[in-house]
């Protein structure tokens, strides 16, 4: 695993929640939720990064993360490049590492990721100059990390606490970075419970997500639970003879008003999106009065703040 910190222990790079200390996590979100914005107020700008270079560079599909990162970073008074991978010389072969040397060289500082290749990212850490950092936009099916910090400060909006919580993940737990890093989180900030429900097939490895309950019918997982975080069916992770019929998907593992009903009665419902709707979730649910979905999208830019800044912190001291 990369080591994610400088010598004197202060974050430099976030590709995994894994190996974190939980008063770093503490901290990321107490420091996030200085930048949460009230729906209809003014968002929180600062001047916190001015002369910072951040590079977003997405080799997979994005709106929320892309865009939040982007929003993160200009709010911060950092400048923004997005780089069209598609577009770039990567199209014409030309590796990461080389891509990352030549945006090296034009003095980026920050060099926010999304691969779907394992280990690309850890690879990149680990041959950047000292001074630069690299975030996870996400990896492969492996981590999520900022999406994990914002749902755990969803959670934590909206229920106060998580250490007495039980909090149920449903649906492609297998192919999900955003289920792996939600996992490590909510285990480190102690949920009283987590259990996965999904069928057979798209269960992770007995190996995976220790101390976890495993449910494959829907209607049992959610009973008493107090936070249903479903999951979007990867498609671009199945084979076409392997993906799922959506119909018959929703028919058995789909959230409804009446399976929610097993829940505790003040559950929230959570999704990291992009919907299927009418596969994983029915519309009544998704924009019903138990959703914090939106929450989720506003705390995107606010834990990504968070996270830009404490690695910055650094180069603007």
């Amino acid at each position: 695993m990369i080591e994610q910190r400088h010598e004197d222990g202060s974050l430099r790079h976030l590709i995994t929640l894994e190996g974190l200390r939980r008063e770093e996590v503490e901290q990321l979100l107490q420091r996030s939720q200085r930048y949460v914005c009230a729906p209809g107020a003014r968002p929180v700008r600062s001047q916190a990064l001015r002369g910072i270079q951040i590079a977003n560079l997405f080799t997979e599909p994005s709106t929320r993360t892309r865009v939040s990162f982007e929003l993160a970073g200009r709010r911060l008074g950092a400048e923004v490049v997005n780089l069209e991978v598609q577009l770039s010389s990567r199209a014409k072969g030309e590796s990461m590492l080389d891509t990352i040397y030549t945006l090296q060289a034009l003095h980026f500082d920050v060099f926010v990721i999304r691969d779907a290749e394992p280990g690309v990212l850890a690879h990149v850490a680990g041959h950047v100059s000292p001074q630069v950092s690299v975030l996870s936009a996400g990896e492969a099916h492996l981590s999520h990390p900022t999406q994990g910090l914002l749902d755990a400060l969803t959670v934590r909006q909206h229920k106060g606490h998580i250490e007495a919580l039980r909090i149920a993940i449903v649906g492609d737990l297998r192919h999900s970075r955003v289920a792996r890093s939600a996992y490590h989180v909510f285990r480190l900030l102690e949920a009283h419970e987590i259990r996965l429900i999904a069928p057979p097939a798209l269960m992770p490895e007995p190996d995976e997500f220790a101390g976890c309950l495993r449910f494959t019918t829907l209607e049992e997982g959610l009973e008493e639970v107090d936070v249903v975080m479903m999951l979007r069916i990867q498609k671009e992770r199945f084979s076409a003879a392997a993906l799922p019929d959506g119909a018959e998907y929703f028919q058995r593992y789909g959230l409804t008003p009446d399976r929610l009903a097993r829940a505790h009665p003040e559950a929230i419902v959570m999704h990291p999106q992009p919907m299927n709707r009418g596969v994983e979730i029915a519309s009544e649910v998704a924009d019903g009065p138990q959703s914090v979905i939106r929450s989720q999208v506003s705390n995107g830019v606010a834990v990504r703040m968070a996270v830009l800044e404490t690695v910055a912190a650094r180069l603007t001291a």
